[in-house]
């Protein structure tokens, strides 16, 4: 009897690497977990900064790699493999494929110069009308500038520019390519015509071949190069699929492809994901910071909104507040704490505003805080201001889609902590449903996986395959009542009222650093 084939999702994201192992059923076999080496410049004047040595990033994949296979009794019923990862970020290179510099991190904020020169030369509206994106410093084309700038010599080596899951793609298999979805967080992709703007690149005095050949994911690239596979454990017979941009990848692997359904992926970032059928073309939509793009599924497009600091939010209090106190300790804390946490109210902009407020300058806050505010009502708060901030950015972009919400999927390491969608729920009124695949990045990875080597034979006789069940957590009735309240009556309000002051104190921080 011949062995059930094994497809390897990989997923490099904001905090960890991962590495899976599944059947085509859609059942994890095995499985690793390695830290993103992430690293930070310490330089006061580059605060913000943030980067990946490329190599290091690779070197971190194959090791997570050789971990999974290792934990493989066959490892060579391994047939395919692909990759998912964050957008914004990519890696520089030279015509031999070699790095000629290191990758600015999705979320570092060293590039609002370039933003703005953007803004100056083309206009944010020929931009967002070509790219379907609002004009933010994250974007690829940012850092691409960026680069050119204040890294001349390492500008002038450069010939290809690839996101990190066509750059761990290539190291896989030798071959480049960028799939539309991750092309889509460049600026540089013509959304209406599924190109590269190469006019747009013409006029900026970019070379039109700067970005790799755009390909549908699930396109197989070729097999893993032979001393990938010793390396790895991978076998050499194994296929590389071209792959995606993370939460896209997760919500192929949910199932989220047509109109009206949400999926809401908690990791260290949040993502609100809206599948729709054609680009969306009101410019108010890219003001208020959402962003689109191409379905890993080759049919429909996404509208995608979501919190820059969701996971984050919760990893900075168990760091700086809780002395790293266990998770599991800080949960059952908060749970102890009626609903509304005694009136503290917290906002999540740690690191920036999210969607509809476009906002680099706004920060968090505790506001209501009392003598009983002891830390499971300040955990509680957080939880609870997490989950109204998905919802204030939720409803305007069902407004833009004009889309009726019918059913919300949870997925990510933040649905493990069931306090957190039982307020999700309570804040949205409706059931919030979990998928039983915690791990759904790398899901959606090994499925474009199993499409390049043929063990689906498109995205859905996979879909047909996966063996997932998703559990509602229903609201509770008065506790929605009350979040109703809150929301309408103080949340909705909180980010306004606290502007001004948020700028004013980042006019004051800027002054004394420079």
């Amino acid at each position: 009897m011949e062995s059930t084939p094994l497809l390897v999702g990989l997923d490099v994201g904001t905090t960890n690497i991962k590495a899976i192992a599944f059947d085509p059923a859609g059942q994890a076999v095995a499985q690793a977990t390695v830290p993103t080496p992430t690293h930070y410049h310490p330089e006061p004047s580059r605060q913000g900064w943030a980067y990946y040595h490329p190599e290091e990033l690779w070197e971190t994949t194959a090791r997570a790699l050789r971990q999974v296979t290792a934990g493989l009794t066959e490892p060579g019923r391994v047939v395919g493999v692909a990759v998912a990862s964050v957008g914004e970020t990519g890696i520089p290179l030279d015509r031999a494929g070699r790095p000629t510099g290191e990758a600015i991190a999705w979320f570092d904020r060293r590039t609002t110069e370039q933003a703005a020169w953007l803004d100056a030369q083309i206009g944010w509206e020929r931009l967002f009308a070509i790219s379907g994106l609002a004009l933010q410093p994250i974007f690829g084309l940012c850092k691409v500038l960026w680069l050119r700038q204040h890294e001349p010599e390492a500008w002038a080596r450069t010939a290809r520019w690839l996101n990190v899951a066509d750059y761990i793609a290539y190291r896989l298999s030798g071959q480049m390519a960028t799939d539309f979805s991750l092309a889509s967080r460049t600026l540089a992709l013509d959304l209406h015509r599924l190109r590269w703007a190469t006019e747009l690149l013409a006029e900026l005095g970019l070379p039109p071949d700067l970005f790799a050949p755009l390909t549908a994911s699930g396109t197989p690239l070729g097999p893993v190069l032979p001393e990938v596979a010793a390396a790895t454990g991978l076998p050499s017979h194994a296929q590389v699929a071209v792959g995606g941009h993370d939460h896209v990848c997760g919500a192929l692997a949910l199932g989220v492809t047509d109109p009206g359904t949400v999926l809401n992926s908690l990791g260290t970032a949040e993502a609100v994901f809206l599948p729709v059928t054609r680009p969306l073309t009101d410019p108010a939509f890219g003001q208020q910071g959402y962003s689109q793009g191409t379905h890993v599924d080759g049919r429909h497009y996404y509208a995608l909104g979501g919190l820059y600091t969701s996971g984050a939010s919760v990893e900075w209090f168990r760091e700086a507040i809780a002395d790293g106190a266990p998770y599991a300790t800080l949960i059952q804390e908060a749970a102890d704490v009626p609903p509304g946490s005694l009136g503290v109210c917290f906002l999540p902009h740690l690191r920036l505003a999210n969607p509809p407020h476009l906002d680099p300058r706004s920060r968090g806050a505790f506001i209501g805080l009392s003598t009983e505010a002891r830390r499971g009502v300040l955990f509680r708060a957080l939880l609870e201001g997490l989950s109204l901030e998905m919802r204030s950015t939720l409803e305007p972009l069902l407004g833009h889609a004009q889309a009726t919400l019918q059913r919300v999927m949870a997925t990510g390491g933040g649905t493990r902590n069931e306090l957190w969608i039982r307020i999700k729920a309570g804040v949205l009124d409706r059931p919030v449903h979990v998928v039983s695949v915690a791990e759904s990045t790398a899901l959606g990875a090994a499925v474009l996986a199993g499409m390049g080597a043929g063990v689906y034979a498109d995205v859905a006789d996979a879909l047909a395959r996966l063996a997932l069940t998703a559990t509602p957590v229903h609201p509770v009735p008065e506790e929605a009542r009350l979040y109703s309240r809150i929301y309408r009556e103080v949340y909705s309000h909180v980010y306004e009222t606290l502007r001004p002051l948020h700028h004013a104190l980042d006019t004051i921080r800027s002054s004394r650093s420079s």
